[in-house]
Order: structure tokens, then sequence, then C-alpha cells
């Protein structure tokens, strides 16, 4: 434990500490912009550069963000840290159009981690691409690099500017007993990880169905044909895989994960659509704790979602649901479900307000001793957040969280979070 949290006067000392410095550094940064606020309209990237003919074009975009967690005992989700803490993330965007027909993107991030974990500052590049768009239209689209996943409706909104919340959805960040770096020895010996997942020390080591946008690396095409959206790309990684394995210099493509999306918009306030994915969530590492005769392409990743969303005047309303099943060595098929329904409202033109409902189900699988078990711990979480936009630069936001899992011990039951960003 902690020993913070063995000493409760300390721990409180430490809080008032963090929440001061975090106010402070908002106040500054409020006093700063709101002098900007009557500034030029923001667009995704300020024009660095642009020919005559308009057919090359730079632009640049920051985003920087400064979150408070309070954590009121183990963190839940891809959280890591133990304690309540601050979180500052620098971003910034890099676009040049070459032409009519190619696109280049760059995203590079400093912060403590894709996900808060380090005490130390990292600079790293999250996500670049190259886009070649043959026609005048968006019907055909070729991309290849490391960028986000095409499942789903949630990754094209992660980003801290256009997310209601601080956290992702349930399906995006709730560990299982899922790893990716060895195989379960027997089904009793897999089941006893059920009181592990939120061992610090391996914490990170478990996978979610999808862990957040997943930038993982490889090839896309997509396009748009009238009302219909399609995407399909093939891989280095699973959607479910660590961070650390989304780069091209991690994975081969000898095991690579194939994911599509089809979407349907039947009128301008509907969009609704269905994927599917498929690829080996195993690593190189867990080779040798497979059963003799068994490689990591036997063991894959297979996960169907549906997702819709609506908009209505000052509402925004956006639902996904999973079905994953996961190939456990000596195990077999451990299937989960995971949704959730988000909506947002406009109070005013800079106030909105949003909430959200979250579960996870998880199936039963032989327990090796003649019976069934449930193979994770069933989790509802309801989130509720209150944004407000001060100009087009600087917004804020508050989240409160609680969740509670079928277990004699909760994880994150309680999230109190901030957050302050700056966006250029």
């Amino acid at each position: 434990m902690n020993c913070l949290m063995k000493h409760p006067c300390a721990f409180q000392v430490h809080i008032r500490r963090s929440l001061a410095r975090w106010l402070q550094a908002c106040l500054l940064l409020a006093c700063l912009l709101k002098a900007s606020a009557k500034a030029e309209p923001f667009s995704a990237s300020t024009l660095l550069s642009q020919s005559e003919d308009l057919l090359q074009r730079a632009g640049i975009g920051l985003l920087f963000d400064l979150e408070g967690y309070y954590v009121d005992q183990r963190p839940g989700g891809l959280l890591f840290r133990e304690r309540s803490f601050l979180n500052p993330r620098l971003s910034m965007f890099l676009d040049q159009k070459l032409g009519d027909h190619v696109y280049v993107f760059l995203q590079g991030r400093a912060d403590r981690g894709f996900d808060p974990y380090s005490e130390k500052m990292e600079a790293r590049l999250d996500e670049y691409l190259v886009r070649w768009t043959p026609f005048a239209q968006n019907q055909v689209n070729l991309q290849i690099g490391k960028f986000v996943t095409v499942v789903g409706n949630w990754v094209g909104r992660h980003d801290s500017w256009n997310n209601p919340f601080i956290t992702a959805p349930l399906p995006y960040e709730n560990i299982t007993i899922i790893t990716d770096f060895k195989g379960a020895a027997s089904p009793r010996g897999f089941l006893a990880r059920r009181d592990m997942v939120e061992t610090p020390e391996i914490k990170d080591k478990w996978l979610p169905i999808i862990w957040g946008p997943a930038y993982t690396t490889g090839a896309s095409l997509f396009g748009s044909l009238s009302q219909f959206d399609y995407a399909v790309e093939v891989k280095n990684a699973s959607i479910s895989s660590r961070p650390e394995y989304w780069g091209a210099d991690s994975l081969t493509w000898q095991n690579p994960t194939v994911s599509a999306r089809l979407g349907w918009r039947p009128t301008e306030a509907w969009n609704v659509g269905i994927s599917f994915s498929r690829g080996t969530y195993l690593v190189p590492e867990a080779r040798s704790t497979l059963p003799a005769g068994r490689d990591l392409g036997d063991y894959n990743q297979t996960t169907l979602a549906y997702d819709a969303s609506y908009a209505w005047h000052q509402w925004q309303l956006w639902g996904e649901l999973f079905y994953s099943r996961f190939q456990v060595p000596n195990v077999g098929n451990a299937d989960t479900t995971a949704y959730y329904l988000e909506a947002k409202y406009k109070l005013t033109a800079q106030l909105f307000a949003a909430v959200r409902w979250n579960q996870q189900l998880f199936a039963t699988i032989q327990d090796g001793q003649g019976g069934h078990q449930t193979w994770g711990h069933n989790m509802e979480r309801v989130d509720a957040s209150l944004g407000y936009r001060f100009n087009r630069h600087l917004q804020g936001k508050f989240q409160y969280s609680i969740s509670h899992q079928n277990a004699a011990w909760q994880k994150g039951e309680q999230l109190v979070a901030a957050q302050l960003t700056v966006k250029f």
C-alpha cells in the first residue's frame, strides 16, 4: 500500500496541494486566454503556408490538457496511478496537403505515458499517415501508417476537445483477465486471475476489448458512396493490444488483424454502423507458454460491434455494443459483451452536460472441476460530465463516475476528474 494511504493526514495534505496546484494553473490559463476570446475563428489546424494554386498547404495544431484525478481506491480503467494525481499532456498536429490527391498527417505527444502512468514526461510520435485520394470526391481513400482503428464511432471523437467526458467508455478501457504476454496453464489458473487483475505491478499487462483509439500500424481503404460509408484495415496488432505494441517496429505482420466497418446515414441526424475485427491478441513473449504444436495465430480475438449516433437540436446521442471472443490457450473461448449509451445536451451555447451508462458482462467457461463460472466480474458504471467552452480556444470539464462490479472488492468505485483544454 502506498505510504500516503498509510498516513491519512499526509494523504489529505497531498490532495489539497495537488488540487491547489491544479486550480492555480487553471486560473492562470483562463486569465491568459480570456483576453483572446475575440481571436480569429479556430480551424482544425493553423495555416503555416499555402501555394497560390491552393494545391500545396501546410498546417499545425496544438492541444494542451491539464487533468486532475481523485482516486479513492484501486484506480479503474486505464488509470495506473495508485493515488490522486495531475496529468499534463501536450499534443501537436501537423498536416500537409500535396496537390489534389495526397495528404500527410502527424501527431506527436508529450505526457506521462499514453495512459497516465509514469512520473516522468516522455515524448513520442503517436500517429503518422499518408493518404491517397485518387478521385475528386471521397469515394476511395488509401491510407498507410499508424492511425486509429476503423472499429466503432467513439474513435472519431476521442480527443479531449470533442469527447464530452474525460475518460473513455467502458468497452475501451475496462481491463479483463485476458493478457497478451502468456497463455493460461489451465481453466483453474485462468479463473484465479480474477483476483489479480488489479494488482498494480502487472495491471498494465491485462487487456480491454479495445484499447482506447488503438493507434496500430498498417493500411486502410475507406470512403463514402451516397449514404454509405465503408472502411477496411489490415494492422499489425489487435484492437485490444497495448500501446507499446502499436508501432511498426514492435510487431510484424505474420499475424495481422483485419477490421472493417460499414456505416449508413439514412438522414443527416442518424449514423449507424456495424464493425468486425479478427486477429491474434498474443505477442511473441507468449509463444513459450503455448501448448505443444500451437502458435500465436491459433488464438484470436474476434469482435463484432454495432454503433449508432443521433443529433437533434441541442441533443447528441451515441451508443455502441461489442461482442468479443478471446481464444484462450488451455481454456477455450472466453466471451464478453460490453456496451454504453451516451447523451450530451447543450444547456447554452457554451455550457453542456453529458451522462453515460456503461456495462460489461462475462460469459461462463468450464472451471476444470465439472462446473462453469463467469470468467470476469460483471460491471456497470455511470459517468456524468459538465463542460464549459470559454471561447474557441479554452474548454473545461468536470466528471464524476461511480461503478460497481460483482465482486467482493471494487476497482475505481468512485472517480472525480477535472480537465482544462487549450486548443490552437
